[in-house]
């Protein structure tokens, strides 16, 4: 359930304890960071120790400079392509690079905006939709000074056919696409595209996400790729249709290509930047979205390069198999996700069958002949932070916990607007039963829910 209270727990670091009264000092280590292998696969995480070197963090406006140990002015502008990982974020995150956190922040802002906007009030006429109307959102919540213009509102419905009272249908507001304007494009260097997608909330949502199966992408039509594997649930999600509604409401992926397909041919001839962002189920979203407009080939505006592809996943699950991640790195696509090392959801799915799952043969490493096709693993750069308070375990997936932390490593304060995880997981089970509904489906769900638990402190 939502807690009110602001928290301020004690923040439980690799390297010690920090509380929030012993924070005078002004760089932390907070975490590590895994780079991918040249085999497609790092066999174990690199641990690297992250400093972040405190500084001013400003308003969700765009940080466009900062000063560097020469005294001289870094400009986002000159370096955004750096920023947005052309280089695998190389030499940018140990230490963490001041643009590449403030962007890290800035981008979270625009997520968690979709969480401010989200109607939970179940008496609204806009419930599970969003309160405010495109104009206005970013100003509403307390973003009006970002740079944005809001294009297009998103929404999705799983394709879950099961009956969850008091949600009958499952189609809801997603997130949101926007692009910077003219004033903020001379500061960032380029035409920023942005799309947010916000967390799991809705019961079919919840179910979509514990459906862990593997299953062909299959989003190019040209190319079937039957190798290309990702989980299900989110896959359902990102191509289902309503058409059965009165609306007919077309499937996130037809909203999304659409609109960024205007958006690169509107401003066609400018020098343009795809970000997607999001957190939780909306991380596996946006890495859908990111491959499937690489796949396609959409950031080909012309022959001469490509639309920089950038994912910043904030508490992402697994998505694909082996050969997805490679096939993403083949395509260019650029992820950075930054993790709790505390979040269970950041090892889901996948607990046991991922890429850190070797067996050892005389001494030796063999590698599986199925574990491309069938153990899922995570794509990108990894970057890690480490917190935890008993008092309130479920602020390690919270949203906010992970940007105050990028802002304070010193200190955080938490207002929790989200609810409990595993008492709505487990009023799924009972509703389930409740219905005498076919139940098979419910089991990945209760099987995924205790690896979970099991794997939150591995």
């Amino acid at each position: 359930m939502a807690s009110k209270a602001l928290m301020k727990p004690t923040l439980n670091f690799k390297h010690g304890t920090l509380k929030n009264n012993e924070a005078q000092i002004q760089s932390h280590s907070f975490g590590q960071v895994c780079f991918p292998g040249k085999n497609g696969v790092s066999s174990s995480r690199k641990s690297v120790v992250v400093s972040v070197v405190t500084t001013k963090t400003a308003s969700p406006a765009t940080v466009v400079a900062v000063p560097v140990k020469t005294g001289s002015t870094v400009l986002l502008s000159q370096k955004w392509k750096e920023i947005q990982g052309l280089n695998n974020w190389e030499s940018l995150v140990e230490p963490l690079h001041p643009l590449l956190r403030n962007e890290i922040i800035r981008y979270g802002e625009f997520v968690a905006a979709c969480y401010k906007a989200f109607d939970l009030d179940s008496n609204s006429k806009r419930y599970l939709n969003c309160k405010y109307g495109k104009k206005n959102m970013l100003k509403e919540v307390g973003m009006d000074d970002s740079g944005y213009e809001v294009t297009k509102y998103i929404y999705a419905t799983p394709d879950v056919n099961i009956p969850i009272q008091n949600d009958a249908a499952p189609g809801r507001w997603i997130g949101y696409v926007a692009v910077s304007s003219d004033e903020v494009t001379k500061q960032l260097g380029r035409r920023d595209m942005l799309v947010t997608f916000r967390g799991t909330v809705t019961n079919h949502e919840w179910v979509a996400n514990f459906m862990s199966s593997l299953t062909p992408a299959r989003l190019d039509p040209l190319h079937d790729r039957p190798d290309v594997k990702v989980e299900s649930g989110f896959l359902s999600l990102y191509t289902s249709e309503e058409a059965e509604t009165k609306f007919g409401l077309e499937s996130c992926r037809q909203q999304l290509l659409s609109e960024v397909s205007r958006l690169i041919n509107k401003y066609k001839g400018e020098e343009l930047s795809i970000t997607l962002a999001g957190h939780s189920m909306g991380s596996a979203l946006a890495l859908l979205l990111a491959y499937d407009i690489s796949e396609l080939g959409l950031n080909k505006a012309d022959h001469r390069c490509k639309i920089p592809v950038t994912v910043f996943s904030f508490g992402g699950p697994r998505v694909g198999n082996l050969s997805f991640k490679q096939r993403c790195e083949q395509l260019g696509v650029k992820v950075l996700r930054i993790v709790n090392v505390n979040d269970p959801i950041t090892k889901l799915p996948g607990v046991l069958f991922n890429e850190n799952f070797r067996g050892l043969i005389g001494g030796s490493r063999y590698e599986f002949p199925w574990f491309a096709c069938s153990c899922y693993v995570h794509v990108g750069v990894e970057l890690v932070l480490d917190f935890f308070n008993v008092q309130n375990p479920s602020c390690v997936h919270d949203l906010e916990t992970y940007i105050n932390l990028l802002k304070w490593p010193q200190r955080l304060g938490i207002h929790r607007e989200g609810f409990d995880w595993m008492n709505k997981a487990r009023d799924l089970l009972i509703s389930a039963q409740s219905l005498n509904i076919n139940l098979m489906p419910w089991k990945d769900v209760a099987i995924n829910m205790v690896n979970m638990v099991q794997s939150q402190r591995t």
